[in-house]
């Protein structure tokens, strides 16, 4: 067997191990230490590999942003900002039909601004939204499906930790990708309220509204968000502006969010306690994972089937915007089977060269951050897909009454909508780039 057939035949058996429920980590890894050792005929090579590639990947300064980020959202849990943005979305939102789940967009919107995990979005913003929803006669399957799809906007509005992997990955500017995806994050948002807004009306008596609340009480709930703008901008806004270092500006909201916690006197040692070890074990997740496609791709830059696939593309003559819909299909066919940061580490280094030397009519950074985007977004669709949708299966553990099938009906809707988005995205690169090249003209 050549080493290209051996790299072809990888793919299929890492799907397999996959259906088999290896952890994708350990079956990137096995894979990858594996196939080295058929490609070199030596398993020195592989133990070297194990030194080397390990000691290599994790020296990245950069990936020290990554529990930072975490650590954000686990204070941003503890502080009770969930709630408040509910509580302040349900007074703008709640008299309308369907006005209690567009206020879970729009909580999980906000708390993703502070979050960066779409996981950890969608349980948070669960245990606030859900008894609610559910108390004004929401079915389940609407309730579930709405909290999913809110859910994945904690990786797309900044800041995101799978963003951050796909610059380190394509070798980008991380706040450029945080501008360039608030946009379309925002878009993201918009759409699912117009999702729920037909459903509403497709189904008239699927829900009750609460009544209409005063604007005094409005600006009182408004004002008690203040904590979510202040580090959204302390963050993002000093990644920009220079005066941070996207490491640095983790590190600010991280201690941030830490102080607001303290302050809201929610904060106890217990809970501290336990923030630093869900940090640490989610940390320690990403980490394999990122492990596993670094001796994976090794082994696969070994076959030479990255080039090889690189020079062929560009020889077919295909339309550039033809591969990009089959590399946008692709990703949303693997995000029914994979999870999107296990999709982004492995799949990055093969697509992104080949896709850079298509002509889209854009300067290469111009396409790295469009680009990222849209694989962002159609990632993100892998998260409230089936069988793999994880944020269905975070909803509905919440919601024993709402049987699963019924959550995978519920986020029909929104993944109509996503795929929307793609399009409108795809088809007008401005809509993602023009407030990247505004602030450039501003600096």
């Amino acid at each position: 067997m050549s080493n290209i057939e051996l790299a072809l035949w990888s793919f299929p058996v890492l799907l397999i191990l996959v259906f088999l429920r290896m952890p994708i980590a350990l079956a990137m890894i096995s894979l990858g230490i594996g196939g080295t050792w058929m490609v070199m005929g030596t398993p020195l090579m592989t133990l070297n590999q194990l030194k080397t590639l390990t000691f290599g990947t994790f020296s990245n300064y950069s990936y020290s942003i990554i529990p930072l980020f975490l650590l954000m959202g686990q204070f941003a849990t503890i502080s009770g900002m969930s709630s408040a943005l509910f509580r302040a979305a349900e007074s703008f939102l709640g008299h309308r039909k369907g006005g209690m789940a567009m206020s879970s967009i729009g909580a999980c919107a906000g708390f993703g601004a502070i979050c960066g995990s779409s996981l950890a979005t969608a349980a948070t913003m669960g245990q606030v939204a859900l008894p609610e929803l559910r108390r004004y006669g929401y079915p389940g399957s609407l309730a579930t499906g709405t909290l999913a799809a809110g859910g994945t906007l904690g990786i797309l509005i900044p800041p995101s930790v799978i963003l951050v992997i796909y610059a380190i990955l394509a070798e980008q500017n991380i706040e450029k990708l945080f501008i360039a995806a608030i946009v379309p994050g925002l878009l993201a948002a918009l759409g699912y309220i117009l999702a729920i807004s037909v459903w509403v009306r497709v189904y008239p008596n699927s829900a009750a509204v609460r009544e209409r609340v005063a604007w005094p009480e409005r600006l009182r709930a408004l004002a008690r968000i203040w904590p979510v703008m202040v580090v959204f901008v302390a963050v993002v806004g000093g990644i920009y502006t220079g005066i941070f270092t996207p490491t640095e500006a983790a590190a600010i909201g991280a201690a941030g969010t830490g102080i607001i916690a303290l302050a809201s006197g929610q904060m106890t040692w217990a809970r501290l306690g336990d923030a630093i070890l869900s940090t640490a074990s989610s940390t320690a997740m990403i980490f394999l994972i990122i492990l596993g496609a670094a001796l994976y791709n090794s082994f696969l830059s070994l076959t030479q089937l990255p080039s090889l696939a690189s020079a062929w593309m560009a020889g077919q003559g295909l339309s550039p915007w033809l591969v990009l819909a089959l590399v946008l299909v692709m990703y949303l066919l693997l995000g029914c089977v994979m999870d999107s940061l296990s999709m982004v580490l492995l799949t990055v280094p093969i697509i992104f060269p080949i896709m850079l030397a298509l002509d889209f009519g854009m300067t290469p950074a111009e396409f790295g951050l469009w680009f990222g985007i849209l694989v962002l977004i159609v990632v993100e669709v892998g998260l409230i897909t089936p069988p793999v949708g994880m944020n269905l299966f975070i909803i509905n553990s919440m919601d024993r009454a709402t049987p699963i099938r019924e959550t995978f009906i519920g986020a029909l809707p929104f993944v109509a909508t996503d795929l929307i988005r793609v399009v409108i995205l795809v088809a007008f690169p401005s809509i993602t780039l023009g407030l990247v090249w505004v602030l450039d003209a501003f600096r």
